[in-house]
């Protein structure tokens, strides 16, 4: 059977309402204590399987999920079970019958949960969905951590129906959408105890910076991935790939912002996450210009509410880049001691994600992707007129492949054309330039799997080169901005401004070499 769910996290500040609400409903409580399984390499986490068996109030059920047609959907295998003992011949004849049968004597118990769920139907006018609030802990080894999250799957109907309910809860609740599954977090909470326990096996390297730098990982920022578009794919299949890989990058950076699992115990969220956030949501936009006046774009409002949300944690982003990249050059050039005040800190960035607008962003978004049609086609263009209607009659539809190849070219001539004369260009247009590189970039990432591997890796050289200097001068001309700010209080904010356009004028030189080497690079389309 298929699984469709969709899974937000439930704040502390909200759990008591959405418990009170739920047993208004007239929710059914269930106990759940679900052991997980594995092989020391993890070979399920590598193939995406999931295997459980899981008591369910009297009753032991084993389960097998493996990803499903969209980020909501799982396939799911279920069979009743006397015992929590595992009988994988129940799967011969299934996709993971080969992968099972190869590691069936390597499995054993890797982390488990336990949870009280309430439980309850509701219907919609597009379907039926099961409400469950689960209240609990996961543990691996000797670490635990809090469960606390609502789900809500599609019993029948049509999956919008759980974005239908889940909107409902979201504007009722300060609720935080969580891309990972239970599964997910616990299959990393196991590796960050087995660390912890094998740190503790050799003194001379168990130290609490140690300690420290193994639990950071678990947080770790989510970085961009690569995707592959090969095949037969659709304008409007690509586009969603595309969105899927950028929304889920931005939805893990900003869930770690929100302090999703230390519940304000400690501090995980910090510049790398706003930086990544912001990096998931500049791909998006990008992607955007990339697929720019084609139907198969997200509704303007969404497009335009982003820009907002990726300003604020600009700000965030541009006091860090000051204080830890900046600050310490200009201190060993000679700078004064100064005063810079405060702008955006990781607090605001963390009250910035966790509101209800960028919440109900992320939750129309995730609609936008999931409820795209999964077709094999490519799109056929749209017509406005008999003529245009009767040339695209003999034509194949649009391939996703040629659109991309086409448009990148574009970007790289209209890159070319204004960085050859870069010196002549002012502030404006080599801000726009700076931006249009790294659009280029994004969509070279995006279309990795369909261009020339040789080709591409010494173009994307070039261009990282120009992406560096310009974006180096853009970092400057913001500090400029804000020590010219400070000129009137504190007169050693004259040397950084000295020191600042100094530094300008040597850049712009190496920009304008950079950017006239790339305009000469080979090709990296076909």
């Amino acid at each position: 059977m298929s699984e469709q769910e969709l899974k937000l996290h439930v704040p502390r500040r909200a759990s008591s309402g959405v418990l009170s609400e739920m047993k208004t409903l007239g929710a059914a409580s269930t106990r759940l204590r679900a052991l997980y399984y594995d092989t020391p390499d993890r070979a399920l986490v590598r193939a995406k399987v999931a295997l459980r068996v899981r008591k369910e109030g009297r009753r032991w059920i084993q389960t097998l999920k493996m990803p499903g047609d969209h980020a909501l959907a799982r396939i799911e295998i279920n069979h009743p079970r006397p015992a929590p003992e595992l009988d994988l011949s129940l799967y011969e004849g299934t996709p993971a019958a080969e992968l099972l049968s190869r590691v069936g004597d390597a499995l054993s118990v890797c982390y488990e949960t336990d949870v009280q769920r309430l439980h309850k139907q509701v219907r919609t006018r597009t379907g039926l969905v099961e409400i469950a609030f689960d209240r609990g802990s996961l543990r691996a080894g000797n670490l635990t951590l809090p469960i606390s999250e609502i789900e809500f799957e599609l019993v029948r109907g049509n999956v919008e129906a759980i974005f239908v309910i889940g909107q409902r809860w979201l504007d009722r609740y300060p609720l935080i959408m969580d891309m990972r599954s239970k599964a997910e977090r616990g299959d990393l909470l196991a590796q960050t105890a087995a660390a912890l326990s094998t740190l503790a096996d050799d003194s001379a390297l168990d130290t609490p910076e140690a300690r420290q730098t193994i639990t950071q990982d678990f947080w770790a920022p989510r970085g961009a991935r690569g995707l592959n578009l090969a095949g037969d794919l659709s304008i409007g299949q690509a586009l969603n790939a595309i969105t899927t890989e950028c929304l889920d990058q931005i939805v893990r950076n900003a869930a770690v912002l929100a302090e999703i699992d230390t519940l304000g115990i400690c501090r995980a969220g910090g510049p790398e996450h706003i930086h990544q956030l912001r990096v998931g949501i500049r791909r998006l936009r990008s992607a955007w210009s990339l697929f720019s006046g084609l139907p198969v774009l997200p509704p303007e409002s969404l497009r335009q509410e982003i820009k907002a949300h990726f300003a604020a944690l600009g700000t965030s982003r541009d006091d860090d880049v000051l204080r830890d990249a900046l600050m310490p050059i200009l201190t060993k050039a000679g700078l004064p001691p100064i005063e810079l005040g405060v702008t955006v800190s990781s607090d605001e960035a963390h009250t910035l994600v966790t509101g209800h607008a960028f919440q109900t962003w992320l939750l129309s978004m995730l609609k936008t992707c999931v409820l795209t049609p999964q077709t094999t086609r490519p799109q056929a263009p749209d017509v406005t007129d008999l003529a245009t209607a009767s040339l695209a009659a003999h034509q194949p539809p649009a391939k996703a492949e040629d659109m991309l190849v086409d448009r990148l070219r574009k970007w790289h001539r209209r890159i070319s054309r204004d960085g050859l004369k870069f010196k002549q260009l002012d502030i404006e247009s080599r801000h726009e330039l700076r931006k249009r590189a790294k659009r280029l970039r994004y969509g070279l990432q995006f279309a990795e799997s369909l261009l020339p591997a040789a080709r591409l890796k010494a173009y994307r050289k070039r261009l990282a080169v120009v992406q560096d200097i310009l974006g180096d001068m853009n970092d400057l001309a913001v500090a400029k901005d804000r020590f010219e700010s400070l000129r009137e209080t504190q007169p050693g904010a004259w040397f950084a401004c000295g020191w600042i356009a100094s530094r300008l004028t040597v850049l712009t030189d190496e920009a304008a070499s950079a950017l006239a080497q790339l305009a000469k690079s080979d090709r990296f389309w076909k």
